[in-house]
C-alpha cells in the first residue's frame, strides 16, 4: 500500500491536454521540438515576405539547428544509406543543392552566408572539438599516437598518387592534369589552405588566369571529400560487423578516455561555471593560434592543438576544467554538428563545382585516389599497433575539403574524438603536399 507524499495536491496534477502537450513539446527534430521547429519555420517565412533576414547569431541558430536536423534525421532513417553516413551527406549537400536551385529563399541563403563567414562559427566547433577531446585523452598515449598517424598517412598519400595518376593517365585524362589538377587538390587541405595557393601557384608558374585554375581543381576537392564522407560511413558500418578491427573512436590499443564523464564515480559533475572557464581557455588557445599564423604564417589550427597537448602532458589544465572542456566538446559534439554542416553546405559548398566533376573518368580517378589512401592507412595500420578503421578515417581526413570536410566525414563515421589527428592529416599534410606539389610544377614548367 503506497501513500501520497504529504504535501501533494492530486488536484495539481496536470489535465490530459497538457500532457499531450508535454509530450508534443517531447517530440523533436534533433534537439528542436517540434512546435518550435513550426514557429522558426513561420518566423523565417515573415521575413523572407519581408525581403531581408537578420545574419545574427540569434536568428541562425534557429534556422540552422532546424534545417541541419531536419535533414540529418531523414538522412538517419533512409534505407541502406543510414549505414553510409547520409545523415553528415544530406546536412551538407541538400543545402548545397536548394541554393543552387533557387530553393531556399534568397534572404535566409545571405544570412546564413554573411553569418558563417563572419562569425568564426566553424573555427569555433573546431576549437571546441580539439581541446575537449584532447584533453579527455589518456595522456600516456598521446604523443605515441601523433607520432605513429605519420606511418599510415605519409604511405597512403604515395600510394594515393600514384594509383590516382596511373588510373587518370590509363582513362585519358593525361598524367600532368591527373596530377596537378586532380590527384594533388584531393589531399592539398581543402579550398582556402590547398585550392587557392594551389591556383596561385599553378597561375604564377604557367601563366594562365588564377580564376580559371581555381575553377579547374576545386571540383576535385569538392568531389574528394563527398566521396571521403561516403567511404568513412561505410568503416563505421564495417566497425560494427567487425568490431576487432576498431577501437569506437579510440586510435591505438590500450587507449583510454579520461575519466571525464560526469557520471564517473568519485569525480564531482562540471558545473556551469567551469564549462563556461573551459570555453574561455578554449577561445584563448584559438586565438593564440591566428596570433601564430598572422605574425609567423604557422598553421592556426595546429598551433592550437599544440598548445592543448602542452596542458594536457604538462598537467596544466586542474582536472575541473578538463572536465569542463570534456563538456563543451560533448555538447559540440552533439548539438552543433548537424546546424554546422548546414550552413558549410549553404556558405562553402557550390553545387555547380561539385557537379562539374561528373564525368566518369575524373569520378573514377577521384573515387580510386581516395579509395587508395584510406586502403593503404588500413593496411598499415597494424605495422604502428593503431586500429586499421581509425586509421583509414583519419587518412580520409587527408582527402577532405579542409575543416569542414573534416567536420563531415568525422561525423559520417561517428568519431569525432579523432579530429585532432584529424586536422594533422589536413594541415600539415596538405601544405607538405601543396609545398612540393608547386616545386614540381615549376620544374615542369606548367602542367595540361
Amino acid at each position: 500500500m503506497t501513500t501520497e507524499p504529504e504535501g501533494v495536491d492530486e488536484a495539481a496534477a496536470p489535465p490530459p491536454w497538457l500532457r499531450r502537450w508535454w509530450d508534443l513539446m517531447d517530440l523533436r527534430i534533433g534537439i528542436v521540438p517540434v512546435p518550435v521547429a513550426v514557429l522558426i519555420g513561420l518566423v523565417a517565412a515573415v521575413y523572407v515576405g519581408l525581403g531581408k533576414a537578420p545574419s545574427d547569431i540569434l536568428m541562425n541558430i534557429a534556422v540552422l539547428a532546424t534545417g541541419g536536423f531536419l535533414c540529418a534525421e531523414v538522412g538517419k532513417r533512409l534505407p541502406v544509406l543510414k549505414h553510409v553516413g547520409s545523415a553528415a551527406i544530406l546536412a551538407t549537400f541538400v543545402p548545397s543543392y536548394l541554393v543552387y536551385a533557387h530553393l531556399l529563399p534568397r534572404p535566409l541563403t545571405d544570412s546564413i552566408t554573411a553569418f558563417t563567414d563572419s562569425s568564426n562559427f566553424l573555427y569555433l566547433f573546431i576549437a571546441s572539438i580539439i581541446v575537449g577531446s584532447i584533453l579527455g585523452m589518456d595522456r600516456r598515449v598521446l604523443i605515441s599516437g601523433f607520432l605513429k598517424i605519420f606511418v599510415p598517412l605519409g604511405l597512403g598519400t604515395i600510394a594515393g598518387m600514384a594509383v590516382g595518376c596511373g588510373v587518370g593517365t590509363a582513362l585519358g585524362l593525361g598524367l600532368k592534369h591527373t596530377l596537378f589538377k586532380i590527384v594533388v587538390p584531393i589531399m592539398a587541405g581543402g579550398v582556402g589552405e590547398g585550392a587557392i595557393p594551389l591556383s596561385i601557384g599553378y597561375a604564377q608558374f604557367s601563366g594562365q588566369p588564377q580564376g580559371d585554375l581555381f575553377a579547374e581543381v576545386l571540383p576535385a576537392v569538392m568531389l574528394g571529400s563527398l566521396t571521403a564522407i561516403v567511404f568513412a560511413g561505410l568503416l563505421n558500418f564495417a566497425g560494427k560487423r567487425w568490431p576487432h578491427l576498431t577501437g569506437e573512436g579510440r586510435l591505438q590499443p590500450g587507449e583510454e578516455d579520461a575519466p571525464l564523464d560526469q557520471a564517473a564515480p568519485g569525480l564531482a559533475p562540471a558545473d556551469v561555471q567551469t564549462v563556461g572557464a573551459a570555453v574561455v581557455l578554449t577561445v584563448t588557445l584559438f586565438l593564440l593560434g591566428s596570433l601564430a599564423q598572422k605574425l609567423w604564417s604557422w598553421p592556426g589550427p595546429v598551433v592550437m592543438l599544440a598548445l592543448a597537448v602542452i596542458l594536457k602532458l604538462g598537467r596544466l589544465a586542474s582536472p575541473a576544467l578538463e572536465r569542463g572542456a570534456y563538456a563543451n566538446y560533448r555538447f559540440f559534439s552533439a548539438c552543433v554538428t548537424y546546424p554546422l554542416l548546414f550552413a558549410i553546405g549553404v556558405a562553402k559548398t557550390p553545387w555547380e563545382k561539385l557537379a562539374a566533376a561528373f564525368t566518369l573518368p575524373t569520378l573514377v580517378t577521384i573515387v580510386a585516389t581516395v579509395a587508395t589512401v584510406m586502403g593503404t592507412g588500413f593496411l598499415v595500420a597494424r605495422w604502428v599497433r593503431i586500429y586499421p578503421i581509425e586509421a583509414a578515417i583519419v587518412n580520409a581526413t587527408h582527402s577532405g575539403q579542409g575543416g569542414t570536410g573534416d567536420v563531415a566525414i568525422l561525423t559520417a563515421a561517428n568519431r569525432m574524438q579523432l579530429m585532432p589527428f584529424a586536422q594533422i592529416a589536413t594541415r600539415i599534410g596538405g601544405a607538405i603536399v601543396v609545398t612540393l606539389a608547386l616545386i614540381a610544377f615549376a620544374k615542369l614548367g606548367g602542367a595540361g
